[in-house]
């Protein structure tokens, strides 16, 4: 129950009057203060004790029971020390103080019924009853209301009326206990069937609000999906429907199996248990799993880092798999009070094994599943059927129950095998394997998914279980093959059709990622999962070795397309020839694309698909010009050049306006750019005067912010800084940025840029570009980075930074940077080079989760002023500046 509810019927709580006159009243205050004083240490030791108790491994519902008696004890006594014995006012316990289950920082939730004419005669002394327990360290909550308005409350907001369904008498007798339980009957408030629709539509409205990304990280142990929220949900419910919420009862009511009465009744108290440990680690009332209390609670826990994984990843796979136990019990549980509710209808069978009843899919067969064959034809049948509300809660619990009978694929006979390959070929296939996944089934057939389901990974990359990852990403590559191209990517819906056998594509992606938590590279351990699995299933040499090799090099593409210039024909070359045919290549994009959007909602972006896309098609062209007859630097720069003429005559300019805007362009540019940017480029230039500035800004995809900037100019010192600086100013975050040398010393420089957030709405392509204008029309030495705090996450995730030099093309030096990524992170990299009188020619910005891996082709400058690499003292000079700016307070 929430506090500041109205204490009379003008809705006014009752306020402490003036101070007593006399010595009378000055006694009555000091004792008050002194009894206040007294009850504060009282509590503060009891809690100690319950704490070392609890590090005990005491019962976690014995400590919640003994410290709502301990408070009760302290309520108590306040209330006969404040209110006077004939008073007629009744006290009791809400909330979940009412249930008896008080954790070390929860609120008191405490009603006091009076009628109005009560409530005012003793407005001072309960003024002094609610003092006595602030002044004491009570988190106290209340409310004060006549029976009527505990009726009109409850009818109105159902927070009330579950707070009093559970109300506990603390100063009260078995007549005022039942004036109040009748007060919200459901003859005056919320009749059973509409309490049982709404508290439902309320439970799943927030499961929607609380199961996304960041919650994933940072689940909330209260009210997040599968929480103790949930669990409380149901017992209103029972209570409201059945009139009890002992679980005992609901067994013995048919409504609940033992098993599932003793499975929920075991989460209840495992999420209990965290959430216990949670206050006391954070020292206050704290309800979310934050990446603050994470290690620390692990640690007061008794986990300990083994076996590959660190304590605070087992406490988190516990919760998980605690809460997804809970809400599969919770769904059974609410189909079986709405055939409370609504009645049995009559079946409507389907095949020899199945049914609908009232849209659930039920097995027709008491005893079934009798083999497990049946069990996975209750996928098939679920998946030919299109749209159900889902499986009848009967039949749920016989599958629950069955699950022990499931073998595992190894030891499975090949008519099984072959039923879940015509699983994997047949409608909905991707439906089927999550539910197999949620229901329990998936890890029983394939134990290495069982190892993985509810694991946690302790970084911001990998925002999701690596199970509930692995089933984004057999979404996505669905998706792929919707009749409605998803607007996300851009080629994958063309490259979908090619697939010979897309079961394969969806097998690398189960696969995938299986290997993670054992220690050792996870795509070597995956990939032999794979290749066990795909011979135990019958699969040819031919596709099992393309499986394999899927799993095996499945971050190959994404690392090539982040890491390394595919402008390069010799990246493209060594990257086609790892390749090796159209067929892998056509698997890998698409799985990458799928992985990587899987991986996080903020990951994938419009340049991540543009640069998958690009290099696609280069290894494409490279496999259909053979290996063996690589493109050479020249004949790209001629194929390329001769492609930008043509476009350029398309948009209406002649050949002599062509030539000079291509003269501008380094012959660098028809190496590395693509023909519609140089021929956008070259267009921008139209009317440039020679020494002038163009900024030219183009969004490069419907996701707004993704854009492409280019600026062409006179070269000045601190120019690239001052451009990063800006775009940083303006919430856009580069994930690109190649500066080539033009001709008679000027820059030409592109930089494709994304939202530093993704929701909020960056400025558009024309307001960048006036901005971009105007501060480099100005003193370039004037514009600094822009400050900003270092985000919490990011605070409990530290990489010491890494610098590393090498020898690049052209007499350029490579740096590499790894550290932690925080906002404004390149602009005070590239203020860094400023500062150390360096020159940036391009520059990669690779970003995984907290992780930046940033990569620079760098050069000074010698007396003549021409480029030339760093030397070792210049080396180690921008070294310490970088670890000096990364190492340095966080800002």
């Amino acid at each position: 129950m929430t506090p500041q509810d109205p204490a009379s019927p003008e809705g006014e709580a009752p306020q402490p009057g003036p101070p007593g006159a006399g010595t009378g009243g000055r006694q009555r205050q000091e004792q008050d203060a002194a009894w206040a004083s007294a009850a504060r240490d009282q509590l503060g030791v009891a809690d100690q004790g319950f704490a070392e108790r609890f590090d005990a491994g005491e019962d976690i519902d014995r400590l919640l029971a003994e410290r709502a008696a301990e408070v009760d004890s302290l309520v108590q006594g306040a209330w006969q020390r404040a209110i006077p014995p004939d008073a007629d006012l009744a006290l009791f316990a809400v909330g979940g103080y009412g249930r008896g289950e008080l954790f070390p920082y929860s609120d008191i939730d405490l009603l006091v019924l009076a009628e109005p004419e009560a409530s005012q005669r003793h407005a001072e002394s309960l003024a002094r009853f609610f003092a006595l327990l602030w002044d004491s360290g009570l988190p106290v909550g209340h409310a004060v209301r006549s029976l009527q308005q505990c009726t009109e409350a409850a009818a109105d907001d159902l927070t009330v009326l579950t707070s009093l369904l559970e109300a506990r008498p603390l100063a009260a007798n078995e007549h005022e206990r039942r004036e109040l339980q009748a007060a919200a009957s459901p003859r005056l408030a919320w009749p059973p069937r509409e309490f049982f629709q709404a508290k439902r539509q309320e439970l799943l409205d927030r499961h929607e609000r609380f199961d996304d990304t960041a919650d994933n990280l940072e689940p909330h142990l209260k009210e997040g999906p599968g929480g103790l929220r949930d669990v409380q949900t149901l017992n209103w419910m029972s209570l409201r429907i059945i009139g009890t919420a002992d679980l005992e009862s609901l067994v013995a009511f048919g409504q609940l199996g033992a098993d599932e009465m003793e499975t929920l009744e075991r989460e209840r108290r495992a999420l209990a248990h965290l959430r216990y440990g949670l206050h006391l680690v954070a020292g206050r009332r704290e309800e979310r799993l934050r990446f603050d209390y994470q290690k620390p609670l692990a640690a007061r826990l008794g986990f300990e880092d083994k076996g590959g994984t660190l304590a605070v990843e087992q406490m988190m796979q516990g919760f998980y798999r605690n809460a997804s136990l809970v809400r599969r019990i919770g769904e059974r549980l609410l189909q079986r009070f709405e055939e409370q509710l609504e009645g049995e209808a009559e079946p409507e069978p389907l095949d020899a094994l199945f049914e609908l009843r009232r849209g659930y899919l039920a097995a027709r067969d008491p005893e079934w599943p009798r083999s497990p064959a049946e069990v996975l034809a209750l996928f098939a049948t679920w998946a030919g059927r299109g749209e159900l509300k889902g499986l009848h809660s009967h039949t749920a619990r016989a599958l629950a129950e069955a699950l022990p009978q499931v073998p595992d694929y190894a030891s499975a006979d090949p008519g099984l095998r072959e039923r879940f390959m015509e699983l994997l070929r047949g409608p909905q296939p991707v439906r089927s394997l999550t539910r197999m996944a949620r229901l329990g089934v998936l890890g029983r057939w394939i134990p290495a998914f069982q190892r993985v389901t509810g694991r946690m990974q302790f970084d911001l990359f990998h925002v999701y279980t690596v199970d509930q990852h692995t089933l984004a990403v057999l979404r996505n590559i669905a998706s792929f093959g919707r009749a409605e191209p998803d607007p996300r990517f851009a080629m994958a819906h063309q490259v979908w059709p090619r697939l010979r056998k897309p079961e394969l594509l969806l097998l690398a992606g189960l696969f995938h990622d299986i290997g993670k938590g054992r220690g050792g590279d996870h795509s070597e351990l995956g990939a032999a999962e794979a290749r066990d699995f795909c011979s135990a299933m019958g699969l040819g040499e031919p596709d099992t070795a393309l499986v394999e090799w899927l799993v095996l090099r499945h971050l190959l593409m994404s690392m090539t397309a982040q890491k390394q210039d595919i402008a390069d024909p010799e990246v493209i070359h060594r990257f086609a020839t790892e390749v090796t045919d159209r067929e892998r290549l056509d698997h890998l994009y698409l799985l990458t694309c799928a992985d990587i959007a899987g991986t996080s909602p903020k990951l994938w972006n419009a340049w991540k698909d543009r640069l998958l896309a690009d290099l696609y098609t280069a290894t494409r062209l490279a496999l259909r010009r053979g290996l063996e007859n690589p493109i050479a630097a020249g004949e790209r720069a001629d194929e390329t050049r001769a492609a930008v003429t043509a476009l350029l005559r398309e948009r209406g300019l002649g050949d002599d306006e062509i030539g000079p805007l291509l003269a501008r362009t380094p012959q660098v540019g028809f190496q590395r750019g693509r023909p519609d940017q140089l021929a956008w480029q070259a267009a921008a230039l139209q009317g440039l005067a020679d020494g002038a500035t163009r900024v030219a800004v183009r969004q490069v995809s419907a996701q707004p912010g993704a854009m492409e900037v280019f600026v062409h100019g006179p070269d000045r010192d601190g120019l690239f800084a001052a451009i990063v600086a800006t775009l940083d100013r303006c919430g856009l975050a580069i994930q690109q940025a190649r500066a080539l040398d033009g001709p008679g010393r000027t820059v030409f420089d592109t930089f494709e840029v994304v939202p530093i957030d993704p929701a909020r709405t960056p400025p558009g392509p024309a307001e960048v570009e006036a901005r971009l204008a105007r501060v480099l029309g100005g003193p370039l030495e004037q514009v600094r980075p822009a400050r900003r705090a270092l985000p919490r996450h990011l605070r409990h995730f530290r990489i010491a930074p890494r610098i590393g030099f090498d020898e690049a093309a052209a007499g350029r030096t490579l740096l590499s940077l790894v550290t932690n990524d925080r906002p404004g992170l390149l602009a005070d990299v590239a203020d860094v080079l400023r500062q150390q009188g360096l020159r940036v020619h391009d520059a990669r910005i690779a970003t995984f989760g907290e992780r930046a891996e940033d990569v620079f082709q760098i050069t000074a400058t010698d007396d003549q002023g021409r480029d030339r690499p760093l030397d070792e003292q210049q080396r180690e000079a921008l070294s310490n500046a970088l670890l000096a700016c990364l190492e340095g307070e966080n800002r």
